[in-house]
């Protein structure tokens, strides 16, 4: 295979910078009418002959056009010049100033073994951070020695980053101990998905041409919790280029059941999280990529608003539908990662300015207005059933909402927006040759995605974009009156829907099976409501147990068994 330039497509830096437009025109013979007919085809579309032969006309203007622009180096990561928004006419957008309280408990019990501590939340780790009964150093130490011990076992590491880690360690003990507190995660070890950019390490998008890619900034999310006291440890595992949980090292494992796979993309976040290997991690989500690595590991995961939390330097994959959120073990260490990095960064010009974020563990329940996705919840069993009983026993009136009904047209948007979208954020990538070395071949997989995406007309995707404007309008009036409502983990429409749309979601556990896995339950919020989904949640993770069960790490064979055949 001829070697292919690599561009760092986060920053747009070039290694190598060819001209595709002279390969490009030395190559194949002139359009025919023939051509065209067979382009009607692909196109769905019917013109006549005497139409065709006007477009020949054109046609070698539009393809020197398309040469010029489809993988001009100066592209790097750079958005369109357009956004999605997720505001339309009727929302109410929050205002006033943000505000963040820890919830009252008492300091944990600790026994002086720094084990003891794996898989307590970030909430308990601060409090024993701000009390000096454990230091950032010890913490840092614990969870590296469970990155190198449980890491290889669930495939989910793919750069340790020791020095670093005890680096920062070093410092939040000094701060903690000079009494300097920077907040809730001072101190608190965290790891990242593998598609944010952190000075100094690989930032590999879990694919082989990006294998030893290293990007010179960190991303704003890595500035963000750098400034808030956190420590980086780990930068974990994520399907390739964003889809599943196969990666050039092989697949991410779960750690309830290591012979299945932890799903994607940000499969080694949820992962790392539920095996207790950092206190917390990072993930994205475009379709579902926060939501279905913690419905499958147990954890509790934060997909917040569309423009919420900056994405510069974190890899695109879908400009207008790429979220960022915080994959921990309790709703409000979401809360407590949510403030600390939600906001206007100066960079990221897709974020909404000016919109607060306010919590307050112990704000009445009264004051939401509640709904139930009872269309969803029909066909769901007794676990998920009873997360709406433990609702009503905590004084919750939930009433019922329909959903916009699904069309097929609705199904159609994902493909003419993220796959399009993704065609374009790795033109380049299919310019110079560079698909066949991605570990996924199939006929689903990103090389015949991008591929048969780029055949999409810019009309189409036009078309589509105007559609899902329709469908915030449809939604916008469906949860006219609710702060949050209530359905099934990963449940359709809903998870479809509002990844389109930009509305918040949260998911945790309300459940195991019989077989031993998660069972799961999302809180669905308006826009910029992720006070309400958060709130919501706690109460309802304060009255059941589910949260403080995770799994035996040390059942976990040495190395990755067989994946068991995918039942669902």
């Amino acid at each position: 295979m001829k070697k292919v330039s690599r561009r760092n497509v986060v920053t747009g830096a070039a290694t190598v910078v060819g001209s595709a437009l002279t390969s490009a025109e030395a190559q194949g013979d002139a359009v025919t009418l023939s051509d065209l007919v067979a382009a009607d085809k692909v196109l769905g579309r019917s013109t006549t002959e005497a139409e065709r032969q006007q477009i020949l006309t054109q046609i070698p203007e539009l393809q020197r056009n398309a040469r010029l622009v489809r993988a001009h180096p100066a592209l790097g990561n750079l958005p369109p010049s357009f956004h999605f928004h997720p505001i339309v006419p009727g929302i109410e957008v929050p205002k006033g100033k943000s505000s963040v309280k820890l919830s009252r408990g008492k300091l944990p019990a600790y026994d002086g073994n720094p084990e003891s501590l794996a898989f307590a939340s970030v909430a308990d780790l601060s409090r024993l951070l701000k009390a000096r009964k454990i230091t950032s150093g010890a913490l840092t130490e614990l969870y590296l020695a469970r990155l190198k011990k449980f890491g290889p076992r669930l495939n989910c590491v793919v750069s340790l980053l020791e020095d670093r880690a005890r680096e920062q360690a070093e410092r939040a003990d000094r701060e903690l101990a000079a009494g300097v507190w920077r907040g809730p995660l001072h101190g608190i070890p965290y790891g990242l998905k593998d598609l944010f950019a952190a000075r100094g390490t690989r930032t590999t998008f879990g694919a082989p041409p990006y294998r030893e890619q290293q990007i010179p900034l960190d991303a704003t999310v890595v500035s963000r919790l750098e400034a808030a006291g956190a420590v980086l440890c780990a930068k974990l595992s994520m399907g390739e280029l964003a889809m599943g949980d196969v990666w050039f090292g092989g697949v991410t494992r779960n750690p309830w059941d290591s012979r299945r796979g932890s799903s994607g993309s940000s499969a080694g976040s949820a992962s790392a999280v539920a095996a207790g290997l950092v206190g917390f991690a990072l993930g994205t989500e475009t379709l579902g990529s926060i939501v279905s690595p913690s419905r499958e590991c147990g954890t509790t995961g934060l997909r917040p608003t569309f423009g919420r939390i900056s994405r510069h330097g974190a890899m695109a994959l879908s400009w207008t539908m790429d979220k960022v959120g915080p994959i921990c073990r309790g709703v409000e260490d979401c809360a407590l990662i949510f403030a600390a990095l939600h906001g206007p960064d100066g960079i990221d010009d897709s974020l909404i300015e000016n919109v607060p974020f306010v919590w307050k563990p112990t704000s009445p329940l009264s004051a939401l207005r509640v709904g139930v996705d009872e269309r969803a919840f029909t066909k769901e069993g007794a676990a998920q059933k009873e997360v709406l009983a433990v609702l009503e026993k905590l004084g919750v009136t939930a009433k019922p909402i329909s959903l916009p009904p699904y069309k097929p047209e609705y199904g159609a948007l994902t493909g003419l927006t993220i796959d399009v979208e993704g065609a374009a954020a790795f033109a380049e990538l299919t310019e110079q040759g560079g698909l066949p070395e991605l570990v996924q071949q199939g006929e689903n997989s990103w090389p015949n995605t991008f591929r048969t995406a780029s055949l999409v007309s810019a009309v189409d995707y036009l078309q589509a974009q105007r559609l899902r404007r329709y469908l915030q309008l449809e939604m916008a009036k469906a949860l006219q009156g609710i702060d949050v409502y209530v359905t099934p983990a990963g449940s359709g429409p809903s998870i479809l829907y509002t990844n389109l749309t930009g509305h918040p979601t949260l998911s945790t556990r309300c459940g195991m099976s019989e077989s031993g896995r998660p069972i799961s339950v999302e809180f669905t919020g308006n826009l910029f409501r992720e006070d309400a989904i958060l709130r919501l949640a706690h109460a309802y993770e304060r009255a059941t147990p589910w949260h403080s069960r995770w799994p035996d790490t040390e059942k976990l064979p040495e190395a990755p068994p067989p994946l068991a055949p995918r039942r669902g």
